[in-house]
């Protein structure tokens, strides 16, 4: 490389840390990004919530069948984080600091509850297709929420206690870990799903299409959970990389865009289908 091209370089990149910087400390970016991220969000739950109606007019006969808790569970996380991001300013600087990490953290569980109901499904219909026992899934996947709730209260308890540097990094390590436990999840029971349905007939009717769709589902979701895992980790450790504060909106654009924002509107997109209004062996109510 010539002298001249690493000068070159030398300039890009101190333009680039200068517009990074510039657009950090700007209130007019910081708004305008978070405000941006705030309609991205409410797009998205308007969607979820549209889809539920249509769901709801189609089979009015059904309860709580699986299809409209995730489609429920994706109006109410991405209605909270559209709140959120709306009152970014109040949110951010919000005291005691145990109440920030509440207010931030809460979508961040229900996210990972309203995704991994669909590795609870998926899980289903493999267990019932190789005539394996399903009675202990559904037992599974509330016994893991519930403990990941629970640990996630006791950091929030300990952070009010006692805020230091230790606690916080334990809570981005346990969200951490807790966004591989879904990636691998997905990894799992939609690939076992995936590779099932393969072994099908290539005349079975609608083979094609699901194969599509669970093969599209998961390596969205396989994805977007393990950026989140290694986005999260990283950034117990270091500060340039601290999500949810003010000073750092094009992070946050970047990092919500693409593990929850892109992802939810993907899913949702493939997913749009509605259900027969007969009862099938793959539309189930829950008990």
């Amino acid at each position: 490389m010539t002298d001249s091209s690493v000068e070159m370089a030398q300039i890009l990149a101190t333009a680039m840390t200068n517009w990074w910087d510039e657009v950090n400390e700007s209130t007019q970016w910081q708004d305008g990004i978070f405000f941006a991220l705030c309609g991205a969000y409410a797009l998205v739950s308007a969607v979820a919530l549209v889809q539920l109606v249509r769901i709801q007019m189609r089979v009015p006969e059904y309860g709580w069948t699986t299809q409209k808790v995730f489609h429920l569970m994706n109006f109410v996380v991405n209605g909270v984080r559209a709140v959120l991001f709306g009152f970014h300013h109040q949110v951010f600087l919000v005291h005691p600091k145990a109440l920030c990490w509440i207010l931030l953290d809460l979508p961040g569980l229900l996210f990972f509850s309203a995704y991994t109901l669909l590795v609870l499904f998926w899980a289903e219909i493999y267990h019932q297709a190789r005539s394996l026992p399903t009675d202990k899934l559904r037992i599974t996947y509330i016994s893991v929420n519930v403990a990941v709730y629970l640990a996630q209260v006791v950091i929030w308890v300990c952070i009010w206690v006692n805020d230091n540097s230790t606690v916080e990094l334990v809570g981005k390590m346990f969200m951490s870990v807790v966004s591989f436990i879904a990636a691998l999840g997905f990894l799992l029971y939609g690939g076992r799903l995936f590779f099932m349905l393969r072994r099908f007939p290539i005349e079975s009717k609608g083979r094609r299409k699901k194969l599509h769709e669970v093969g599209s589902v998961t390596a969205i979701c396989f994805t977007c959970f393990l950026i989140r895992c290694i986005v999260v980790g990283v950034s117990a450790f270091d500060r340039d990389l601290t999500l949810d504060v003010l000073d750092h909106p094009v992070l946050n654009l970047i990092y919500y865009m693409v593990v929850e924002v892109l992802p939810s509107a993907l899913v949702l997109f493939i997913l749009r289908k509605l259900p027969p209004k007969r009862v099938s062996a793959q539309y189930h109510p829950i008990q």
